[in-house]
C-alpha cells in the first residue's frame, strides 16, 4: 500500500535539498500548535522555512501527507518504553494519561487523527497497547476496538469546555465558576428541586480520583473484564 511513509523522504529530481522531511513536519507542529491546522498551509510552513512553496513537493505530494506526518511524529513523545507495573489497568491507565496530556500539548492533533492514517510510531503504540493486554482473555477484535474507544475517551477530555478546564489553567477554572453561577441564577426551587438541592447541598469531599481515572477505568473494565 502507497503511503507517505513507504515513499522516499524526497523525490528523485530537482536541485539539491534544502530541507529534511522532519524539518518541514516539524515547522508545521511549530504552525498548528499555536493557530491550529489551519494554520498550517504549504505556503505558511515553507515561509517559516525561508524557501518556496514549491520547493515542499520534493518531499510532499500534497498537504494531506504533511497532517499525517504531522500526526505521527509527535507521537514519539508518548514513553513508550516506561517500565509496565504488571497491573493491566493501572498500565492502560497510564498510557491514557499520557496520551490525554499529548493531546493537550497539540490542540490539533484530535482533528488530525480523524484522518485514519496510521505511521510508524502509530502502530508502536498500538503494540505497547496490546503488550499491556496480552494476558486477558478478551478477543483481539475486542482489544483493537478498546484502543478506539480509549482514544475517543481521550479526545473527549482533551476539549477545551467549561466542564473540564486543563490543569493549572487559573481563567479556566474562574470560567467554570462563571459557568456553575450563570446556571445557578436560572435555577427555579420549585420548578428545579434536583438541581437546588444539587447546588445548595453540603461541599463533599474530593474523589479518590479524578473523573478522568474515573471513567477509563470504568470504560476499560467494562469491554475488557467479564
Amino acid at each position: 500500500m502507497d503511503t507517505i511513509w513507504t515513499r522516499p523522504d524526497r523525490g528523485s529530481r530537482g536541485p539539491v535539498p534544502q530541507h529534511s522531511r522532519a524539518e518541514i513536519v516539524a515547522a508545521a507542529v511549530v504552525l498548528a500548535d499555536a493557530g491550529g491546522l489551519s494554520a498550517v498551509s504549504m505556503r505558511a510552513v515553507a515561509s517559516a522555512l525561508s524557501t518556496g512553496a514549491g520547493s515542499l513537493y520534493r518531499y510532499l505530494s500534497s498537504r494531506d501527507d504533511l497532517l499525517d506526518l504531522m500526526s505521527d511524529a509527535v507521537l514519539t513523545e508518548l514513553p513508550l518504553d516506561r517500565p509496565l507495573t504488571g497491573d493491566w489497568l493501572d498500565d492502560l491507565v497510564e498510557v491514557a494519561r499520557e496520551q490525554l496530556a499529548l493531546y493537550r500539548r497539540h490542540p490539533w492533533l484530535t482533528e488530525a487523527a480523524r484522518r485514519g492514517a496510521f505511521g510508524p510510531r502509530a502502530v508502536n503504540y498500538f503494540e505497547r497497547c496490546m503488550a499491556i493486554m496480552a494476558p486477558l482473555p478478551a478477543a483481539a477484535s475486542t482489544k483493537m476496538e478498546t484502543m478506539g474507544v480509549l482514544t475517543g475517551v481521550v479526545s473527549l477530555f482533551a476539549q477545551p469546555v467549561p466542564g473540564n478546564p486543563p490543569p493549572g489553567d487559573p481563567a479556566a477554572e474562574e470560567r467554570k465558576r462563571a459557568s456553575a453561577a450563570q446556571l445557578f441564577s436560572l435555577v427555579d426551587p420549585q420548578a428545579h428541586p434536583h438541581l437546588t438541592a444539587a447546588f445548595t447541598s453540603p461541599a463533599q469531599p474530593p474523589a479518590a480520583s479524578d473523573l478522568f481515572e474515573r471513567t477509563v477505568r470504568s470504560v476499560l473494565r467494562g469491554l475488557l473484564t467479564p
